[in-house]
């Protein structure tokens, strides 16, 4: 009798184990994110550049297109927006030092210079002589200055609501920015709910494993999110909007795509990225926030892809 009970309780402890192990949130993650890489045809991948292991993912063929996630984000907040760009396009987004799987060295800076430094390292290891280039929020500030910087390199930029630029308006960011918070750094549950408001005008319905590890996640990078924020707040000591100098410099054909409900980067700033720039186009996408190629992957990817094939076409 005794071998059965102790038969039955270790089989309901290795069934509990197993329902943890397949429901436990790093779990169901991982199961989601290769679920979203494979339909975009996306491969993770590994390069040593540098002081930092940089982790990517690479897909499709065609034209090269490479994409830069903003500050707090990672290479996967592009996925379903990569999907919509194939057939046609070999698509590289890179995790930018600091961030996600990429290293974090305590030591290194990761001022807005540093970053285009470091994100030509990157191209000149993956032999990216010529591409088309695109970034979010701090990546699309990377991403312009890296325009200006190396104009032989850049064959089109796409700027999704680029930081660099003080708006005409301010908005709730900068209002609670201004107070001493940073709703940016995700330090409790509650802040993870917080910024997803913030970035979204429809949040995304993530399970709630998903959601928990996500909040886990940005909750452990805390500290180190705030190490990268205090090394970019430099950049933003200027009464002039820092992206500004960079904006006349930038040969390349630009896209500018803008959510007109974003709360972290107001829709005010395209009139000073438009009068910097010699040769965009805009979009304004209604009802969207911060990251339209999150929230509105299909259209706002639709919106890029028939850009960069008129630049092509140039």
């Amino acid at each position: 009798m005794k071998k059965i009970l102790w038969f039955g309780l270790g089989l309901v402890v290795i069934l509990v184990g197993a329902l943890y192990f397949l429901y436990s949130s790093s779990f169901v993650y991982e199961q989601a994110i290769n679920a979203e890489r494979a339909a975009a045809g996306l491969v993770r991948k590994n390069i040593q550049v540098d002081d930092h292991r940089i982790a990517y993912l690479e897909g499709g063929a065609g034209e090269v297109v490479v994409l830069i996630h903003g500050f707090g984000a990672e290479k996967d907040n592009w996925d379903r927006f990569a999907k919509y760009l194939q057939p046609g396009c070999q698509v590289f987004i890179p995790d930018l030092p600091g961030f996600g799987e990429s290293s974090k060295l305590p030591e290194a800076r990761y001022d807005i210079a540093s970053q285009v430094k470091r994100l030509n390292r990157i191209a000149e290891a993956l032999n990216l002589r010529k591409f088309h280039l695109a970034g979010n929020s701090m990546g699309g500030m990377i991403a312009c200055e890296y325009a200006a910087q190396y104009p032989e390199k850049v064959l089109s930029l796409g700027l999704f609501a680029p930081g660099g630029i003080f708006p005409p308006h301010k908005n709730e960011l900068m209002k609670l920015l201004e107070k001493g918070e940073n709703p940016l750094v995700v330090k409790t549950p509650e802040d993870f709910d917080r910024i997803m408001s913030l970035l979204f005008v429809s949040p995304p319905p993530f399970p709630a494993p998903v959601k928990k590890f996500l909040a886990d996640r940005a909750m452990a990078n805390a500290a180190f999110n705030e190490k990268v924020f205090k090394d970019m707040s430099a950049d933003f000591r200027t009464p002039d909007s820092p992206l500004a100098p960079f904006l006349p410099k930038v040969a390349a054909p630009t896209l500018i795509v803008w959510g007109d409900k974003d709360k972290i980067l107001d829709v005010s700033s395209v009139s000073v990225l438009e009068k910097g720039l010699k040769n965009r186009q805009t979009i304004i996408m209604k009802d969207t926030g911060h990251v339209p190629m999150v929230e509105k992957p299909q259209e706002s990817a639709a919106a890029y892809r028939s850009f960069i094939e008129k630049a092509v076409k140039r």
